[in-house]
Formats: structure tokens, sequence, C-alpha cells
């Protein structure tokens, strides 16, 4: 036979051969039945309730990783998980059911029953929960399940952290499980892995950890350490100065905003005031009714939103402001002309008649509103807050309070230093029978003046209901605070009002924590007193002829 003519018989053999073995192999593919689904199976077991094999069904559906797993076992922890006679799993939250494989809605069965619980499955549950959702793709799962360890986790969920945290990208749960893990490794009988739990503590750890260290530098009567190991007790001493000066920084920042917070809050109380006090010499005890007054206003406002712009409801704090605003500025208007203008010069009397109105604005809300306190709700933007720091969570409707005061701080300063009225209000505040003299209109002055000072109080009015409830005596709890911060800064200036506000705001949230809510308002009236005894005039004092009057 010629070599080509054998050449292309033995390429002709190969490729039969060849054709043949596909053939057979796609055949017996072909024949072969599917391998069955390991959550299934898993699943099937557990409807058994065989108590030897319970636990075991557990660990192999944490084994596969499948997010319809880690759905299942969280119905079984909540009773949620059934089954059918034929061993089908379905959940059953409330009146939906779902099949557990597809996560399908399903018509209920006819009958579903529940595994039988025992301490081995439950035992077994806790680990598996946590090893699915350490490795769930949904960060927030991961995150609520670091959370959950945090607070406790126990040695049979070491392997599962470990093995997480070395997948783990994001930060915060990174961090959660480093803490986890170290609070494991503390009593290790290894010591390179407890000085790396000390090292971890010292870095990330907080006050909640500096009582799993103190005691390692605990002596008993005889004076021997509860630690033997010196360099251990190094580390854990280590670690507690660290958590200590990691902790008062904490505090310093919370303190600091918290401070900024309540003088905003102060500011816009007292910024009304200190217009009218400084213009009129008006001893307004009236004053806290206009912040009552703008609160109601905004609870009035988001009612209406809510019955007839439910869509809307969310931005109803954008028609509150105008109109707690234009609402408290009419009532104050009203209370000058009605009364305030007959009583100038006489500063006992106007507190005196002031003082009545008040009692009769808080027996008129009372009538209207009722007695008890109504709720405004945040909208869902001011709803949470941005976490700083570790334990420092900065609220948005404290946020919003701060930048809103800025804002209306921004327009009383723009009205009274760029406007044709703030020209005239300082000069009726420097000179009143000069001003008058030269044709300014004072009593007309006086009127806008007061009208203005009450609206920007409405103002303050809505930022204070986003803070609690609001009750006919709202105002009542911020006329003295709104009295000293005038006196302090110096009645009439608003650069002191401003700094009168923020300087008691921080000295109470200073002195809180040491002093006590009740003793620490008594020390700061009697730093305040003893202050103005040193300077009468306040921190800023007015310039010109008005000092002397």
């Amino acid at each position: 036979m010629p070599r080509s003519l054998a050449t292309a018989f033995t390429k002709f053999l190969l490729l039969a051969i060849s054709s043949f073995a596909l053939l057979v192999g796609s055949s017996a593919r072909a024949g072969e039945t599917p391998a069955p689904d390991a959550v299934a199976i898993a699943l099937r077991t557990l409807a058994k309730n065989d108590p030897d094999k319970g636990p075991a069904a557990i660990s192999a559906l944490a084994a596969t990783g499948s997010e319809r797993a880690r759905l299942a076992l969280e119905a079984l922890d909540a009773g949620k998980l059934k089954f059918d006679p034929e061993g089908q799993a379905f959940i059953v939250d409330d009146e939906k059911v779902t099949d557990a494989l597809t996560g399908a809605p399903v018509a209920a069965p006819a009958k579903l029953d529940a595994p039988l619980g025992n301490n081995a499955l439950r035992r077994a549950l806790r680990p598996a929960l946590a090893q699915l959702r350490l490795k769930s793709d949904d960060r927030d799962v991961r995150l609520a399940a670091a959370t959950d360890l945090a607070k406790g986790a126990s040695e049979e969920l070491l392997d599962a952290m470990q093995s997480a945290l070395d997948g783990e990208k994001d930060h915060q749960v990174a961090k959660l499980l480093r803490l986890s893990v170290a609070q494991l490794e503390l009593d290790s009988k290894d010591k390179d892995r407890r000085l790396r739990a000390f090292a971890t503590l010292k870095e990330d750890g907080d006050i909640s950890h500096k009582g799993l260290l103190e005691p390692m530098l605990t002596q008993d009567s005889s004076g021997a350490y509860r630690e033997p190991d010196a360099e251990i007790r190094a580390a854990a001493k280590s670690a507690i100065v660290a958590i200590d000066r990691r902790v008062s920084l904490i505090n310093v920042v919370a303190n600091l905003f918290y401070g900024i917070s309540l003088g905003s809050v102060l500011l816009l109380a007292a910024l009304g005031l200190a217009i009218t006090f400084g213009l009129m010499k008006v001893i307004n005890m009236a004053h806290g009714e206009m912040l009552m007054i703008g609160a109601y206003t905004t609870f009035v406002v988001q009612n209406f939103f809510n019955s007839s712009l439910p869509k809307l409801a969310d931005y109803y704090l954008v028609a509150a402001v105008p109109a707690a605003f234009i609402v408290s500025g009419l009532v104050g208007l009203a209370l000058e002309r009605g009364v305030v203008r007959h009583l100038y010069g006489r500063p006992l009397e106007t507190l005196l008649a002031t003082w009545g109105i008040s009692l009769l604005l808080i027996q008129s809300v009372r009538m209207i509103f009722g007695a008890q306190n109504v709720a405004v709700s945040n909208p869902s933007w001011l709803s949470g807050g941005w976490e700083l720091m570790p334990t420092v969570v900065l609220p948005y409707s404290r946020l919003w309070i701060i930048a809103f005061t800025l804002v209306v701080v921004g327009f009383v300063w723009f009205l009274l230093r760029r406007t044709r009225l703030g020209l005239y209000v300082r000069a009726v505040t420097q000179n009143r029978e000069m001003a008058g003299s030269l044709g300014i209109p004072t009593d007309k002055i006086d009127m806008w003046t007061f009208a203005l000072g009450s609206a920007v109080a409405g103002l303050g009015g809505v930022a204070i209901s986003q803070l609690g409830n609001v009750g006919p005596e709202l105002g009542q709890g911020y006329i003295v605070d709104s009295f000293m911060v005038v006196v302090l800064g110096g009645v009439g200036n608003i650069i002191g009002t401003i700094s009168g506000a923020m300087g008691l705001g921080l000295i109470n949230k200073f002195l809180e924590p040491v002093a006590g809510a009740v003793f620490g308002k008594i020390v700061v009236l009697v730093l305040i007193i003893l202050f103005i005894q040193k300077r009468p005039q306040g921190l800023f004092a007015l310039r010109g002829r008005a000092a002397e009057l």
C-alpha cells in the first residue's frame, strides 16, 4: 500500500474512532440524572425531624453559602419555616406563603408542620446563620451580622468569623469582625494570638472592651496578679490607656456638637428678644409663647400636608418656615399695637402685662389644641444621623437646626445692616430722641421691630418642634435662658447674643456630665451673676450715647 494511501487510511480510522467516542459520551450524558440540589436535600433532611440528622442538615445548608439557605435558616430561627407532608419547605410570614427553594409566592398547602426544635438544633443554628450572613453579597446583611457578633460571639463562631474576615472588603464590617475575633482570642493559650488581640483592641476598642482588660491588672490578697505574664499585662494596660484617650476625645467631640446644637436653639429663642429688648427696653415675658406659636404653626402645616398633600408630606417644613414667621409676626404686631405701645418707659408694667398675655396665650392654645402635647414628626430626610466617629452619631435634625440657625442669623444681620428698616432700627436703638427729631417714625419702627422679633422667635419654634413634642408650655422652658443669653451677650447686640448663646450651650453640655442637669444650670446661673457684677454691660457693650441711657 502506498505510503500516502496508508496515511489517509490512518487519519480516517482515527476520525471514526473519535466520532464514535463522542457519540457514546453524549448519549451517556443524556441519560444521566442531574445532581440533586444541596439546599433541597438539606431541607428535606430537616423535614424528617430526625434529632440526629437535624444539626448536620443545618451545617449542610451553611456549607452551600446560598442566599436561599440563609433565608430558610432565618425563617427557621424565627419559627416561620414549615414543611408539607411531602417534605417541601415553605416560609410562612403572616398570611404570605413562599416556596423556600424558589422564593416564589404560592398558595398555602392544606397542612404545614414546623420542624421539631431541640438544643442540638439551636446550637447548630447560630453559627450556621452567622456563616451565611457573613458571606452574603448584601453589605447591610454582613454589617448586621458583624454588629450582632461584636456584642458577644462564642468560640464556635471563631472559624466562621476568621474565614469571613479574610475575604471582607468593607472597612466597617472588617473592623467589627476583628474586634469580635480579638475578644475571643483574649483568653487563647497562644500568646502571640493574645498579643495580637490586645493590639486590635488598642487600635479600635471602645469603652465596652475596657471591662475585658481591667481584670487582667487586678491583684489578689497576696499581691499576685490575675495575669501572671508581665508582657500580657503591659499590652492590656497599653490598650486601656489608648481606649481611655479615645473615649475622652469622643466625649469632647460629642459635647462640642451638642453644645453647639443647644446654643443654636438658645440663639433662635433669644435673637428676637435681643432685638426688642435692645430697641425698646421692653421686658417681654410673652416672648416664649412666640416660640410656642411657631411650633404649633409647624404642627398645623404638617397636618395639612398629611391630609391634603400626602405626596409632598416630606417637604412640609418648606411651607412651615414662612408660615411660622408670618403667624408669629402678626401675633407680635397685635401685641405691640394693643398693649406694649401704651407701656413704653415703664419696664415693670410691661413685665406684668406681657406675663399676663403669656398665660392668656397658653390657655388659648390649650382650648384649641388640647392640654396634651402634640407630635411633630421629622421628615424622612431629617431622620437618622451621620456617624462622625464610633459612638458619636450626629442626628440630621440637629445638623439641620445648626444650618437653619446660620441662615436665620444671616437674614437678621442682612435686615439690620443692609436695609432701610435696619438703619432706622439702629438709629432708634442708639438715640431715640435724635432719630425722632430727624424725621424717623419711631412709633412705626417700634411696631415693625417688635413684629420682627416675634417672627424670628416663631422660626425658633419651627426648629424646636424637630427636637421633641410640642406643648402649650413649650415657651416657658426657654424664656429664662433667653434673657440670660441677652444679658450675658450685651443688650441689643447681635454678636453678643450669638456669643452668649453658644457659650451657654457649650458650658451646659460640658457641666452636665460632671454636675448633673439641674445643678449644672444652677452653676451657670451663679457664673452669669458673678460675671454681670464685674461687667454689667455684658460681653459686648453698646457704644455711643445708647450706652449712657
